[in-house]
C-alpha cells in the first residue's frame, strides 16, 4: 500500500511538472526584493569596499538570471536616506557605515545596479519606504544634511523610531520631490512602496499627530478617516508625479496581505484576528485600485495555505477579485522556510510550491515577488530547482500596465536588417551561425528595452505566444545561434522583436529562415 502511494505521488508530481511547463505564460512578473535596511540582503555588511559591494550585487543578479527572474526590486531609500547620489537626502549608513558619507572611491550604487540589471535584460524597480525616517529614536543618528534638522516639526517619534507625519502637506510634497528626483535622474522601470504607511501599532503607545489633525482636518470629524485620506492624497500625488514625468515608469504598492475583514466590511476577506491595512495602517488599498492609481499591486501573502485566520488559499482569490486594473503580483515569503522552521506546513511538502500551483490556476495572478533575496538564493527545500525545472523553465517578459491605452503608436518598430551569417575556421570545424540586426529606433518610452529572439522549425514563424519558442532575451543586437542549431536539420525560421520601455512588443512583420543540412 505504501509502495503504491509513493508511485502515485511521484506520478502525480511528474504529470504536474509537465503540465506546468506546458502552460507557462509568456508575460509574467518574476521578481525578488533586495532589502538594504540593516544589511538584510545587500551589502552583506556596512563599509564593504566598493569592489566588494559590486561583486556581491553582480553575483546576486547572475543567480537571479539563472532562475529566469526578470525583475529586481531594490531598496534604494530605506529610511529617508539614499543608496544613490541624491541632492535631497543623505547617503545611507547601511552602505558606508556612516550616515551621510559617500562611497570611496565614489560610485552611484543605484546607477550601477540599474545598468547591471538592464545588461541582463532585467527590470529594476526602485523600492522606497515613504514614511520611515530613522530606525532609532536618537536624533543624533541623523546625518548632518538630513531634512530632520531643518524641519523637525515634520516628524513623530513612535515605537523607537522617527517617522514622517503623513498628516502634513509639507511631508507629502517632500516625498513627491524625492520620487521626482529618482524618476528624472535614473533609468529605472518602476517605483514601489512596501507595507509601511502609518506605523504598525505598538502596545500602550500613541502616534501623536493631534496637532496636524487640529491644524488641517479638511472637514473630517474622524481621526481614522482623516489619516486614510492623508495616505490617499500622498498616493495620488506620487502616481501623478511618476506618470507625468515618465509615463512608462510604473507605480506599484506591496501592502500588508489583509485589506479588511469581512466581519467589518462586506468587501473584506474571510480573515480574522489579524491587523488590516484599512483599520491599523490607514492604507486604503482598494481606494487606490478603484481610482486607477497603481500599475501593480503585490499583497504580502506571507502565510501558509490552511492557516486558520489568514489562509493563503482564501486571500489569493480575494485579491484576484479586488485588484482592478492593477496587475496582481503576489509577494511570497521565501524567507518562510527559515523563519517558520518549526511550522510543519512550511517544511513538508514545499509550501511555496503549493502556493505557486494556486497562483498558476488563478488567471488574475500575473506573477510573483519573493522576499527576500538572501533567503531566496538559498534554494531551501529545492525551491529554486523547482523554478528552473518547472514553474520558470521558460523565460517570461514583465507585463505591460493595464492602465495604458495600447495602440500602434506605443509600439516600437520591429528591428530591421536581420541577418544570419555563418563561417568556420576550417573545412573540418563546425559552422558558427551568427544572428544580427539593427537597433530599433525609439526614444523615451519607445526606446527598446531588450530584444526577443524566437525560433521555429519550418519555413514560417509559429506560435509567438508560447515562451518555449523564445531562445534568447538580450540587450545586444546579435546572438550566437550555433548552440541552438547544433545537431538540427531542415529549415528553421527566426523572428526578432523589440520590447520597449512600455513593455510592449513590436509587431512581428518579418522573419528570416535558414536551411541546415
Amino acid at each position: 500500500m505504501k509502495f503504491t502511494s509513493r508511485i502515485l505521488f511521484f506520478l502525480s508530481f511528474f504529470i504536474y511538472a509537465v503540465a506546468s511547463q506546458a502552460k507557462q505564460p509568456k508575460h509574467e512578473m518574476r521578481a525578488v526584493w533586495v532589502a538594504t535596511v540593516a544589511n538584510i540582503d545587500w551589502p552583506s555588511s556596512k563599509g564593504l569596499s566598493v569592489e566588494e559591494q559590486k561583486s556581491e550585487i553582480i553575483s546576486m543578479l547572475d543567480a537571479f538570471k539563472r532562475d529566469n527572474i526578470n525583475t529586481v526590486i531594490f531598496q534604494a531609500r530605506p529610511s529617508a536616506d539614499a543608496f544613490y547620489d541624491s541632492k535631497t537626502e543623505p547617503w545611507s549608513q547601511w552602505l558606508t557605515g556612516v550616515a551621510g558619507k559617500a562611497p570611496e572611491p565614489f560610485y552611484d550604487p543605484l546607477k550601477f545596479i540599474i545598468s547591471e540589471a538592464h545588461k541582463r535584460a532585467m527590470e529594476l524597480h526602485v523600492w522606497v519606504n515613504p514614511y520611515r525616517a530613522l530606525n532609532y529614536s536618537d536624533v543624533s543618528k541623523f546625518a548632518p544634511n538630513s531634512v530632520y534638522h531643518s524641519h523637525p516639526e515634520w516628524f513623530v517619534k513612535y515605537g523607537g523610531k522617527i517617522l514622517f507625519d503623513p498628516g502634513q502637506k509639507e511631508t507629502r510634497d517632500y516625498l513627491a520631490a524625492v520620487i521626482a528626483e529618482l524618476v528624472v535622474n535614473y533609468d529605472l522601470d518602476a517605483i514601489v512602496f512596501d507595507d509601511y504607511f502609518y506605523p504598525y501599532p505598538v502596545a500602550k503607545e500613541k502616534f501623536d499627530d493631534s496637532k496636524s489633525f487640529a491644524k488641517d482636518p479638511r472637514g473630517f470629524a474622524s481621526l481614522a478617516d482623516w489619516r486614510r485620506d492623508n495616505v490617499n492624497l500622498a498616493i495620488a500625488q506620487i502616481s501623478d508625479t511618476i506618470h507625468a514625468l515618465k509615463p512608462w515608469v510604473q507605480f506599484g504598492i506591496s501592502p500588508f496581505g489583509v485589506w479588511r475583514h469581512q466581519a467589518d466590511d462586506p468587501r473584506g476577506s474571510e480573515t480574522s484576528r489579524a491587523l488590516t491595512n484599512y483599520d491599523n495602517l490607514y492604507a486604503d488599498v482598494l481606494n487606490w485600485v478603484d481610482n486607477d492609481l497603481l500599475d501593480y499591486v503585490s499583497p504580502q501573502l506571507y502565510w501558509e495555505i490552511g492557516k486558520s485566520n489568514v489562509d493563503y488559499a482564501k486571500l489569493l482569490p480575494w485579491w484576484s477579485k479586488n485588484s482592478g486594473k492593477a496587475n496582481l503580483y503576489v509577494s511570497m515569503y521565501s524567507s518562510g522556510f527559515s523563519q517558520n522552521a518549526k511550522n510543519r506546513a512550511w517544511q513538508s511538502p514545499n509550501e511555496l510550491a503549493r502556493q505557486m500551483r494556486l497562483n498558476r490556476k488563478d488567471t488574475a495572478v500575473a506573477g510573483e515577488i519573493y522576499y527576500s533575496a538572501k533567503f531566496f538564493l538559498k534554494n531551501e527545500l529545492g525551491f529554486n530547482d523547482s523554478l528552473r525545472t518547472s514553474f520558470y523553465a521558460q523565460p517570461a517578459l514583465p507585463p505591460a500596465s493595464k492602465l495604458l491605452s495600447v495602440n500602434d503608436s506605443l509600439r516600437t518598430p520591429q528591428p530591421a536588417n536581420v541577418e544570419i551569417s555563418r563561417h568556420r575556421s576550417s573545412k573540418s570545424s563546425p559552422y558558427v551561425y551568427r544572428l544580427s540586426w539593427s537597433a530599433a529606433a525609439g526614444e523615451g518610452g519607445l526606446a527598446p528595452a531588450y530584444y526577443v529572439v524566437y525560433a521555429f522549425q519550418g519555413k514560417h514563424a509559429g506560435d509567438m505566444s508560447d515562451p518555449s519558442n523564445i531562445i534568447c532575451v538580450t540587450t545586444d543586437t546579435s546572438y550566437d545561434l550555433s548552440s541552438f542549431l547544433e545537431g538540427k536539420h531542415g529549415r528553421y525560421s527566426i523572428v526578432v522583436t523589440a520590447v520597449n520601455r512600455y513593455r510592449l512588443e513590436s509587431k512581428p512583420e518579418e522573419d528570416i529562415s535558414i536551411r541546415l543540412k
